[in-house]
């Protein structure tokens, strides 16, 4: 069965939505933190495998208990509700990009932004739009996970009877995509940046992951197998990590990469999810799972409010998109001076957690009420 709730994956996402956010916003000190300045993968792949963990987790559920069809209809219930949730946010970003770049005299935010194509042409724009082909900066995650979702009906079945059956053919699907150039459409580059073909195998990778977590493991010790893959993992997340922070001084890292080895490295490709981040998440992903227990520490209050906004993600992650230029015109007009930026960067995390606390709030007032009603009607 697919049960139970491991407060990593809420906690985790919600450790994610707080690094897309200062991520987000530019020159903001904070971002110099996040999961990018210190190895190949960022915040995206963390949450796009946590995505399809907690689909899998849910769905997988729903299917055993209620049948392919319903499960279906609620995983494309949830996409279609995405679908909607992007048209509108998508309305409110331009709004608000529109209202800072009148206020910020320095920079066209507006181009920055990526709405050009919106101004110079408005009608092909709203079509774009809503054939998910019009994503201006920040609004990428939403548009591959609505595609992914909207294909889970169609492995949900297969994933569950034969796991590693579909975790192998979304590999050679993965490895063949950037050789045959596919991707889908969208104006300014002409393809998505965030290449849904490439991508899906993190999402699939992580269904995979949750299928394993709840099937009952005999208990085990440490042996000699399992140590050398731990090894390797963290000593390629220290040499990944070493090589990441050695980009900030390009003649330090010039001299010390070989030619050769550079010319296989680079370039580190986001939009194909290049080998060397999908690596580099599997091994941070591994070693901080066999490092982090279970519990004790998600009864620390941090730790429980991260874990609040990545039950709400959806929520959060649109309010972070929408806070990001906001808290760019404030940086602006106040010089980018550094108070200002740490302000802006903190400021939009509490609102983002505030908001999260509200709906954990709301929810349980409706269960409360629910509960009373059934309590009167049985009486």
């Amino acid at each position: 069965m697919l049960n139970g709730r491991d407060p990593r994956i809420d906690f985790f996402r919600g450790l994610a939505l707080i690094f897309i956010f200062w991520d987000h916003v530019p020159h903001n000190p904070l971002g110099q933190i996040t999961l990018r300045n210190f190895g190949f993968s960022d915040a995206a792949e963390v949450f796009v495998f946590l995505a399809g963990y907690a689909a899998v987790l849910a769905y997988g559920k729903i299917l055993r208990r209620d049948g392919y069809w319903l499960a279906s209809l609620k995983i494309l219930r949830r996409a279609w509700v995405l679908y909607v949730v992007h048209i509108f946010l998508l309305a409110m970003l331009m709004g608000i990009v529109f209202f800072a770049n009148s206020h910020v005299e320095t920079r066209d935010l507006v181009e920055e932004m990526g709405l050009t194509h919106f101004v110079t042409h408005p009608q092909q724009a709203l079509t774009d739009e809503l054939l998910l082909r019009f994503k201006p900066n920040l609004m990428d995650p939403l548009p591959l996970y609505i595609v992914l979702l909207a294909g889970l009906p169609l492995v949900l079945p297969l994933l569950l009877r034969n796991t590693w059956a579909v975790v192998s053919v979304s590999l050679a699907v993965y490895l063949l995509a950037p050789h045959l150039g596919w991707n889908l459409r969208a104006i300014a580059d002409g393809v998505w940046y965030f290449n849904p073909v490439t991508w899906q195998l993190l999402f699939v990778l992580g269904g995979a992951a949750a299928i394993h977590s709840s099937q009952p493991h005999p208990a085990q010790t440490p042996g000699r197998l399992r140590q050398p893959l731990f090894v390797a993992a963290a000593l390629y997340l220290l040499l990944a990590g070493l090589l990441t922070l050695s980009w900030r001084w390009p003649e330090f890292h010039d001299a010390l990469m070989p030619a050769a080895l550079g010319d296989l490295l680079y370039p580190i490709s986001k939009t194909d999810l290049s080998p060397v981040r999908l690596l580099h998440f599997l091994a941070l992903a591994y070693v901080t799972a066999k490092l982090l227990p279970h519990d004790r520490w998600a009864h620390h209050w941090l730790a429980q409010q991260c874990c609040r906004m990545g039950r709400y993600s959806l929520e959060v992650f649109c309010l972070g998109v929408l806070l990001a230029p906001l808290a760019d015109m404030l940086n602006a007009l106040a010089g980018d001076a550094l108070a200002m930026q740490l302000f802006s960067a903190l400021s939009g995390v509490l609102i983002m957690a505030l908001l999260a606390a509200w709906l954990d709030y709301n929810k349980c007032l409706d269960e409360t009420l629910r509960t009373r009603a059934a309590h009167l009607t049985n009486s």
